[in-house]
């Protein structure tokens, strides 16, 4: 028997919460993929501190679904978006043209340990899809994270993060982040529309940047992975220079035109003095679902020779995926469940946790 969404749905409406009701009436399952005998959902919990207590809850739900005929693989996640307390004070700068000029001085935010850029020479590389599971990964490994979306022209965490709400600010100075898979969030665009441009010049991005690192309380963590914009402006060279940021990683595609705009950006690093921990090739190879053929359709292997004639570490290819692209559309990354790109994710995260890098 082959299982639908409507079944899956109609299966889990028999398991009972402890606090009453079931997963589906209280409205917790998200993102339900049924895949020929593949599974896979999020359980949002209504908060952080519930989210806590539904362990049990998560395994109970892929343990029912595994039970199913026709089941092969299952994978459930946990989640929690809380609501965002009411602001006592309208938030600082929260309004297009209202950013502070900016100050000199370091920019470095209070109660962080490092800092990690995360950049490209060109868009279109996945830079941003990479920076959010790598966040999402160190989090599931026990570190503290934070993700600042630092494409401000572009900003795409919202989205992928699937947290889209206007920070609060109680005393009208500093800003309340907001969370999502573990991670402690800031982007531009939580402050505007999708589809608004963002129309500013250097000063007003400068202003941005300082008011996103210096007056948002990121709390205690062990990291702060910062999304750049692609290329070599102001953004990169101003984090670069005011801010102390433990190192970068570039990301690139393995074709000959990905990587000449990717030494620019290893280049930039190198003169902004910012250590560049390693290069990951993206999108290195397809694997085809129907026949299980491989197809390196932006070349194979630029990355790892470039990075190998740089002297630079080669921190892994990651392949297009499908899966990828869908939990990022759904604001749940990929490294936030399990499978291959989890697991890929997770040593990416393993191998900077053991390198003393995070």
């Amino acid at each position: 028997m082959t299982q639908t969404r409507e079944t899956i749905l109609e299966n889990l409406r028999g398991l009972t919460l402890p606090d009453g009701g079931d997963p589906v009436s209280r409205d917790m399952v998200r993102a339900l993929k049924v895949e020929g005998g593949r599974v896979s959902f999020v359980l949002e919990a209504e908060s952080p501190d519930m989210a806590r207590k539904m362990e049990p809850v998560r395994l109970a739900c892929e343990g029912l679904v595994r039970k199913l005929a026709g089941v092969e693989q299952v994978s459930v996640a946990l989640t929690a978006h809380g609501p965002a307390p009411k602001p006592a004070a309208p938030p600082p700068n929260l309004m297009i043209g209202g950013h502070p000029t900016p100050q000199a001085g370091p920019m470095n935010p209070t109660g962080v340990n490092r800092i990690i850029a995360v950049g490209s020479g060109k868009g279109g590389v996945g830079k941003s899809t990479v920076a959010s599971n790598l966040a999402v990964a160190l989090a599931r490994a026990g570190k503290k994270v934070g993700l600042l979306d630092a494409d401000i022209y572009g900003p795409s965490q919202p989205r992928m993060m699937g947290v889209n709400k206007r920070p609060a600010s109680p005393d009208g100075k500093t800003i309340i982040p907001l969370h999502g898979h573990g991670v402690t969030l800031m982007s531009i665009g939580f402050m505007l529309p999708e589809e608004k441009a963002v129309v500013w010049r250097g000063p007003m991005l400068m202003g941005a940047l300082q008011q996103m690192l210096t007056q948002v309380a990121w709390g205690e963590l062990d990291v702060l992975i910062v999304d750049l914009p692609p290329g070599t402006g102001d953004v990169a060279m101003t984090l670069c220079q005011r801010a102390d940021v433990s190192g970068a990683i570039v990301v690139s595609t393995p074709q000959d035109v990905a990587l000449l705009d990717a030494r620019k950006a290893l280049n930039m690093f190198e003169l902004l003095k910012t250590p560049v921990l390693g290069l990951i090739e993206n999108m290195g190879v397809y694997h085809c679902p129907a026949c299980g053929h491989e197809a390196h359709i932006f070349g194979q292997g630029g990355v790892k020779a470039e990075a190998e004639k740089l002297g630079l570490p080669y921190l892994g290819s990651l392949p297009i995926d499908l899966d990828t692209r869908l939990a990022g559309d759904a604001g749940v990354p990929i490294a936030a469940g399990e499978g291959p790109m989890a697991t890929a994710y997770g040593a990416l995260a393993a191998r900077l946790i053991a390198g003393g890098l995070v």
